[in-house]
């Protein structure tokens, strides 16, 4: 295989920004240095950056693709086609593709979609644009969670797991209130809210220790736990007690704070950035930044939201360089993905090229492991 030179481009590198050429032999970053290449065929990139491509830890975009309107459900394997050229378009070479397991009564529609989808990515994985893996979201206080996993539990795309509880009273929904009106929006009525909110908090307290349990026997010490929407000290520890060592969309400072003194990574979302703070009233992700209590971001919902939230940071909070870390090298790190996530020679040439206009990043090309993708 030919040599792919990328020359006159500034190379976001893991300690710095640097004008100069990186050479990719056989799917590998071979060489990077600081002289203009002259060779045949060698992609001028005009000034334009050169980054590692991105590692998104948790999306729910399949679930959009799949269900675009509210009653309009599009087929299964169309949508993660094209859920793939979205991400490849947005220079997202590692995918974590985040699906749910387990339904509080509320969510059908996702517990078929992680139905789907593993089946989906199980057969196509080797035929998408980016690499794709699978992101177990277990909803613990869920009665039919222990039958959704346990079949899918061994599946060799499986790369994380996260602990998940959207009861009524905790994490996202701790205010009753706020748990009011999202369920309202979904035309339930007041008197059935109510009784909702009794039920599965019952449900919770019956449910939420057995299905603990089975997934870190499950998995513990195979694979990263992740935790989901903490909101205490307390849920911080008992995380940290158990193994579990990313935490995942913290909703208060203080549960922040806490993993991060566990040493605990911390991942927020790449959307809380680019809006300027949470949809749902929860802590924004600048303030995790500015405090020193983040360690990567995800796409969430929106798989362009990486890019723009990196070079954003990279405007105000951090250096570019530890900006662009939050979405590449800190994301591998947390999966112990050792091949990817950096600019350096003999890692993976996972590559994406940004121009700017003004201050917005524009992707202008996505290679995997030298090979172009969009």
């Amino acid at each position: 295989m030919q040599d792919l030179i990328f020359t006159n481009a500034r190379v976001v590198l893991p300690d710095q920004v640097a004008l100069g050429t990186i050479t990719v032999r056989q799917g590998l970053f071979a060489a990077i240095d600081d002289a203009v290449s002259r060779a045949p065929g060698a992609i001028d990139c005009e000034g334009d950056y050169l980054l590692p491509g991105l590692i998104d830890l948790h999306t729910d975009n399949l679930e959009r693709q799949v269900q675009p309107r509210p009653k309009a459900r599009f087929p299964s394997r169309p949508a993660l086609v094209a859920h793939d050229a979205q991400c490849a378009a947005a220079g997202i070479t590692t995918v974590l593709d985040a699906l749910c397991f387990g339904d509080l009564g509320f969510d059908a529609a996702r517990v078929q979609t992680a139905t789907e989808g593993v089946a989906d990515l199980t057969a196509l994985a080797h035929a998408l644009k980016s690499e794709h893996f699978l992101h177990l979201r277990c909803e613990l206080p869920a009665e039919d969670m222990q039958d959704r996993l346990l079949p899918v539990a061994g599946n060799e795309l499986v790369r994380l797991v996260s602990l998940m509880d959207h009861s009524p009273g905790v994490g996202q929904y701790f205010d009753l209130d706020y748990y009011r009106f999202v369920r309202g929006l979904f035309d339930t009525g007041p008197d059935q809210i109510e009784s909702d909110i009794a039920r599965l908090q019952a449900q919770r307290a019956r449910m939420r220790p057995k299905n603990r349990k089975v997934i870190l026997e499950l998995f513990g010490g195979r694979m990263p736990l992740a935790s989901h929407d903490d909101r205490t000290i307390e849920e911080v520890a008992e995380n940290h007690d158990d193994g579990v060592m990313i935490a995942e969309f913290p909703v208060s400072p203080l549960a922040a704070d806490a993993a991060h003194q566990y040493g605990i990574g911390v991942i927020g979302g790449a959307p809380n950035v680019v809006r300027g703070g949470s949809h749902s009233g929860n802590v924004g992700v600048a303030e995790l930044i500015a405090a020193g209590h983040l360690d990567a971001l995800a796409s969430d919902y929106v798989p362009a939201s990486m890019l723009e939230a990196a070079f954003s940071i990279g405007r105000t909070l951090l250096a570019l360089p530890q900006a662009v870390a939050l979405v590449s090298l800190n994301p591998a790190r947390m999966l112990g993905l050792t091949d990817r996530g950096a600019i350096e020679t003999g890692r993976r040439a996972d590559l994406l090229r940004v121009a700017l206009h003004e201050t917005l990043p524009l992707p202008r090309g996505t290679w995997r492991a030298g090979v172009r993708i969009a």
